[in-house]
């Protein structure tokens, strides 16, 4: 008998990552035309030496087998605010901060305890389709702000206004963006949440890539002026690019106390606390890594400059949309044509994986996502020969 299976989970798509590497699944490929694997955003680079010998030596140590508080470590989370606090020029308090196991984690928790079914939660297009999963997952509506592909960067106040309605619970925004890399200006972000919070609702803003931001100074002021003391304002981080952790899925939630009581419930069922040995991973990097942390978003934004700059070959038809942090969000030049297909056969005949950009929301066939931090700079190039060589022979049905 074939068991019955929630249909709302059901009902959300394969995902995605995982459907990309099916598409290589079983392949070999040639020294002289490896593949250039630009599916997920992973860096190219390991921990720092000096973590790895950290997290070794406490391994042994028999507080590492045990659990934390469902929060995490007093030790790291009063380490966390005091980062938030120097980034965003702020006064973080301890009490405001949780650990989680990775940003995703973070965002799962903080959504369910902010919305239910029913309720809307509104998305800028592109989104990072693991968020849309969930709140499907969840009962809960995505309401879509649409894409200007001119403007990436921008969030249109007049469009947000628009998509509010009496069930709107959040909004949900990445800065830097995944999938495009592009970065919201910090006056924006800030008016978007002075619309939201008068109207009872919440900002929950996915800053995993902050570290990689090009423009100087904090992302925006929300912090400086007490939002994580009142309500309106909950922050998501991953260690995962800053440090280079992802398997290590320690992530953090910053947000007002009343939310955190909430949130401390859902945690508490789902795994109790984060793993001890990512905690004590992420408390050596945040005290002892930042000049580590800082070499490396030198690092990111050399590659996109570097990025950039291939982008300009004159006989190439894939125009670079946005880019910055991870990513660059691509125009690709078979217009009218699904995305799925496009990237399936870049896979296929020059063997580049990238991820389509129907994965990333409505209306976004014509688009590729490009996740270069794995890719070291001097192979730029060679992508961006291979995307020449798609243009001649990509046939497509």
């Amino acid at each position: 008998m074939t068991p019955h299976c929630n249909p709302l989970v059901g009902a959300v798509i394969t995902p995605p990552v995982a459907e990309a590497r099916e598409w290589i699944s079983g392949r070999t490929f040639p020294a002289d035309e490896e593949l250039l694997d630009l599916a997920q955003a992973v860096p190219s680079y390991a921990p720092a030496e000096a973590l790895a010998r950290h997290v070794a030596t406490v391994a042994v140590e028999p507080a590492t087998s045990l659990y934390s508080d469902i929060l995490g470590t007093l030790e790291l989370r009063a380490a966390f605010a005091r980062h938030l606090g120097a980034d965003y020029e702020a006064s973080v308090n301890t009490e405001n901060v949780a650990i989680t196991s990775g940003c995703n984690q973070a965002y799962c928790v903080a959504v369910s305890a902010l919305a239910g079914p029913g309720d809307e939660i509104i998305l800028p297009v592109p989104y990072y389709f693991n968020h849309v999963m969930w709140l499907q997952m969840q009962g809960i509506e995505p309401v879509y702000l649409p894409f200007d592909a001119e403007r990436p960067e921008r969030l249109r106040l007049d469009l947000v206004r628009e998509l509010i309605t009496p069930r709107t619970r959040a909004m949900v925004l990445v800065s830097p963006c995944n999938p495009t890399g592009a970065e919201f200006a910090s006056a924006e972000i800030e008016a978007v949440h002075r619309l939201l919070s008068s109207r009872g609702i919440s900002l929950i803003i996915d800053e995993t890539y902050k570290d990689f931001r090009a423009q100087p100074g904090p992302p925006h002021t929300l912090m400086a002026d007490g939002a994580h003391t009142h309500e309106g304002l909950v922050q998501l981080f991953s260690f995962s690019k800053a440090y280079s952790l992802t398997g290590y899925r320690v992530g953090a939630i910053a947000c007002n106390a009343k939310l955190l009581v909430e949130i401390e419930k859902i945690l508490d069922c789902i795994a109790i606390c984060p793993p001890r040995i990512s905690q004590e991973a992420a408390l050596f990097a945040l005290e002892r890594l930042d000049e580590w942390r800082d070499s490396k978003a030198r690092l990111m934004k050399e590659r996109v400059d570097a990025l950039r700059r291939v982008f300009t070959h004159s006989n190439l038809s894939y125009q670079l949309i946005s880019s910055g942090a991870y990513f660059a969000y691509v125009r690709h030049p078979f217009r009218g044509r699904p995305a799925v297909d496009v990237a399936r056969r870049l896979a296929e005949r020059v063997n580049v994986l990238c991820l389509p950009g129907s994965f990333f929301g409505p209306c976004q066939d014509d688009f590729l996502r490009f996740a270069f931090a794995n890719l070291e700079s001097s192979r730029f190039p060679e992508l961006v020969e291979r995307l020449l060589e798609s243009q001649k022979n990509l046939q497509l049905p």
